[in-house]
């Protein structure tokens, strides 16, 4: 069976990804190295960096993935600085306060925004596997629930009819950009653990 590490030292990716890689056919541990900076400039290449110094360093097989929120008002940003956009040490409340900030009085229409995760699976000799994963929504005028994180309580699923901090994790797990892009990376753990064993 094959191992993998889980590159990431958030705990709130750790407990979405363990329960969206429940059935595959592998055992997974948590990082504890120093995580790398994240110097790429789009969400392949700083998920990419981070499974890579995972691997490197373990000597394992890692995945790691890099989320961002792109808003077609701000000209896509937050995107790839979506966890520092109130600045390096802002924390999801900071994040969020900024963009309903910078997004104050936009109709409706003028609120779409698309969830994107690229999920990077590495190999300790540096093979790389890379799968994207996206959803679409709108950016509430302020927040609305309690669970998820992030800017959860600000994105708006409209299928759903609820923003993602209102879903449950296991509703959050069948619609979200982590959870699509999860879903071909388990494919491909799949392959490496038959192709491994």
């Amino acid at each position: 069976m094959i191992e993998i590490v889980v590159a990431t030292k958030n705990p709130d990716k750790i407990r979405e990804i363990e329960k969206l890689l429940a059935g595959v056919r592998a055992k997974f541990s948590a990082y504890r190295g120093a995580s790398p900076a994240e110097t790429g400039k789009t969400l392949v290449e700083n998920a990419a960096i981070k499974a890579l110094a995972a691997a490197r360093a373990t000597q394992k097989w890692s995945i790691a993935d890099d989320t961002g929120l792109e808003v077609a008002a701000l000209g896509g940003r937050p995107g790839v600085r979506s966890a520092r956009f109130a600045g390096p040490r802002a924390i999801y409340e900071d994040n969020v306060k900024k963009l309903l900030r910078l997004m104050k009085g936009l109709p409706r229409a003028k609120r779409k925004a698309v969830f994107k995760t690229a999920v990077c699976i590495a190999s300790p000799d540096g093979k790389v596997y890379t799968v994207e994963g996206r959803c679409a929504g709108l950016i509430r005028e302020s927040p609305d629930g309690k669970n998820g994180f992030g800017y959860d309580p600000v994105f708006y699923h409209p299928p759903s009819k609820k923003t993602f901090a209102r879903m449950t994790l296991a509703e959050k797990n069948r619609v979200s950009h982590r959870a699509r892009a999860i879903a071909k990376a388990a494919l491909i753990i799949g392959r490496l653990s038959i192709a491994i064993s």
